[in-house]
């Protein structure tokens, strides 16, 4: 294993805003009025991990407990709220339903995910064979997408993800559809990419699929980073957990969730943000000062802003307001020279007469 790094994450957060009307969604995204009535959740609350270049890195947890939220984030689909992130290498991602065009069809989601990761019409030529044997779907390969079973939409995204010879390969939940013919496919797919010194990122509920693809394993657990480590230590850990958590009673596993995900609703970004300022601080023998400022570009310093600025919501302003004028301007009759020139006659628009069959008089 090569010490040099693939993906870094440093403070990693996302948060989701749950809105209850679109209006309120409308309203937030144009940052007219504050929403604090609008409950945030935080699938990540933090998440620092390195994974190096020819590791298999295995990602288990509960459910909700962020980590096809991590895939996601290191596969560039969706950003994050907070942290840095650092992808070294081309990733494709492979998910049940990620990344395929429902309306098109098999052979049309082939040239454009082929296209999307840079390849030319040639090279994506030289693979469609092997990528429809490999799929194994048959004629469908002809047929939309949106018709394909859940099987066939992974079998199809897994070949595809294979074949376009990315850096690294992130499988999401992609094995746990199919035959057992193609899942051996996909475990030989995955033992030559190993060898090959690819880097794997491994999303799976499967213990016994992450104990044998992977050489170490993180544990996220309501989004926190829980465990990270050798497999075998993980995996046990993780194993005892879901033992002691089995043995509650109904009620006490249903307080255990609700407790957590509470955690998640209430989590505090400038709170977390002043304790790794802290921490930093300690850690480097910086001065405060230089500590927060360190930690806030850290945080923010890559991170696009989710609303709007002040200049992009006047500019918007300004453009509806002149498609309005023209607007009006044409079903009022007059020319548009001279509405601006005189801006009365907007006030007293005058139609044309038409005759009874319809026809416009002169």
């Amino acid at each position: 294993m090569s010490e040099e790094y693939k993906i870094k994450l440093k403070n990693v957060t996302k948060e989701y805003d749950l809105y209850r009307t679109k209006s309120e969604k409308l309203k937030s995204f144009f940052n007219l009025t504050k929403h604090d009535n609008v409950p945030h959740f935080w699938s990540l609350k933090g998440v620092s991990l390195t994974i190096y270049k020819g590791e298999s890195v295995g990602i288990i947890g509960v459910n909700g407990s962020g980590k096809s939220t991590m895939s996601n984030i290191i596969s560039g689909i969706i950003p994050q709220t907070t942290g840095f992130v650092d992808v070294r290498g081309d990733t494709s991602i492979v998910a049940i339903s990620a990344g395929l065009k429902r309306s098109l069809t098999g052979l049309e989601n082939i040239r454009l995910k082929g296209l999307m990761q840079g390849m030319s019409f040639a090279e994506i030529d030289a693979v469609r064979d092997d990528i429809i044997e490999f799929a194994d779907i048959g004629d469908f390969i002809d047929q939309p997408v949106k018709d394909y079973s859940s099987g066939m939409r992974s079998r199809l995204g897994f070949a595809i993800a294979v074949h376009i010879n990315p850096d690294i390969l992130i499988i999401d939940e992609a094995l746990s559809v199919g035959d057992d013919t193609f899942y051996q496919k996909c475990l030989d797919k995955i033992e030559q990419f190993k060898k090959e010194g690819k880097t794997i990122l491994f999303v799976s509920h499967s213990l016994k699929q992450v104990e044998m693809l992977c050489d170490r394993t993180a544990w996220i657990h309501f989004g926190d980073l829980r465990m990270l480590g050798d497999t075998e230590e993980v995996v046990n850990a993780y194993r005892q957990f879901s033992a002691d958590f089995k043995k509650k009673s109904a009620k006490g596993r249903s307080d255990y969730q609700k407790e957590k995900k509470q955690l998640q609703l209430n989590f505090d970004i400038n709170a977390y943000e002043q304790q790794v300022a802290k921490e930093t601080q300690e850690k480097e023998g910086i001065a405060e000062h230089e500590a927060k400022k360190t930690t806030h570009n850290l945080f923010y310093g890559e991170v696009l802003p989710s609303k709007m600025t002040t200049a992009s919501k006047w500019l918007i302003l300004a453009a509806l307001f002149v498609m309005l004028f023209f607007a009006f301007v044409t079903v009022s009759g007059h020319s548009v020279t001279k509405s601006i020139s005189d801006p009365s006659v907007l006030l007293h628009p005058v139609y044309p007469k038409t005759s009874g069959e319809g026809q416009i008089f002169k």
